[in-house]
């Protein structure tokens, strides 16, 4: 919170979950189209992945909670006022991160309680993001133009990754168009992090962005569209490799095949032999 590294790590979470999820909804996809692939990747393994996806979400929100308390419980010397503000920033992480480990908790008890509806996954993934774009919007506003605008196009990003999950929650059958949407733009969310990172913490000085400058904001309104059309970029290249792979775990014979070629080979040596 307050610097780079605090806006690198969420940027890197969000990136990997939003790849690893258009991963799992590609495979998906795929092992529906094609019935021989279904052999390969069983429900089993796609359960697996929800559980591990879920306690890994945990372990990184009490991660970043630990790291906030650890951060806060220094002593400061600060004016009331300055105090109050980084109190109450600090409550608002620490809200952001627990909708997020509820978020995991969801997914572990969904995926091993069978009673429980999966959907439930769907509607938490949408609450965190909402929480996570109402406590952003409500951030205490910086007079800073370029400060102020960055942290809006990330209120957008997280808004739009909430309404694509909630969507899904609607629809309750599983759709890969929405998924890879969801996936996208948690992936600008996490790009998003990045550019703040950058741009508001700069590690060199005297390369360092004008925060004043109007035109400042309109070169991040052209990045912020450049990430969104990265992210379609990175999805189509994800599709086409995991297409490859599965095209070519297909054409590799499974090891029973290799057997019963073996067996059929054998019982016609020995009909010759006859």
């Amino acid at each position: 919170m307050g610097d780079a590294a605090g806006h690198f790590l969420p940027g890197s979470f969000l990136v990997i979950l939003g790849l690893w999820w258009s991963t799992r909804s590609i495979l998906k996809y795929i092992c529906k189209q094609q019935k021989k692939a279904s052999s390969l990747i069983t429900p089993k393994f796609f359960s697996r992945t929800e559980i591990l996806e879920g306690i890994v979400i945990v372990v990184m929100a009490l991660a970043g909670i630990i790291g906030l308390f650890s951060v806060f419980g220094k002593p400061k010397m600060l004016p009331h006022k300055e105090m109050q503000l980084v109190r109450s920033q600090h409550w608002q992480h620490v809200i952001m991160y627990l909708v997020l480990a509820m978020l995991g908790v969801t997914k572990i008890l969904c995926f091993t309680i069978s009673s429980l509806p999966v959907s439930l996954v769907k509607l938490m993934s949408s609450n965190a993001f909402f929480v996570e774009a109402f406590i952003i919007y409500n951030h205490p506003q910086s007079p800073i133009l370029v400060n102020s605008f960055a942290h809006q196009l990330l209120v957008v990003s997280a808004f739009l990754a909430g309404l694509a999950a909630f969507i899904e929650f609607l629809l309750t059958k599983n759709n890969v168009v929405l998924e890879l949407l969801r996936s996208s733009f948690a992936m600008l969310q996490g790009a998003c992090f990045f550019q703040i990172g950058f741009v508001i913490f700069p590690k060199n000085m005297e390369h360092a962005w004008d925060l004043n400058d109007h035109i400042n904001t309109t070169i991040l309104a052209t990045f912020f569209c450049a990430y969104y059309m990265l992210t379609y970029v990175i999805i189509g290249v994800n599709y086409a490799l995991v297409s490859w792979f599965i095209k070519w775990k297909l054409s590799k014979p499974c090891p029973s095949e290799i057997q019963f070629l073996k067996n059929y080979e054998q019982q016609e040596d020995s009909e010759e032999d006859i």
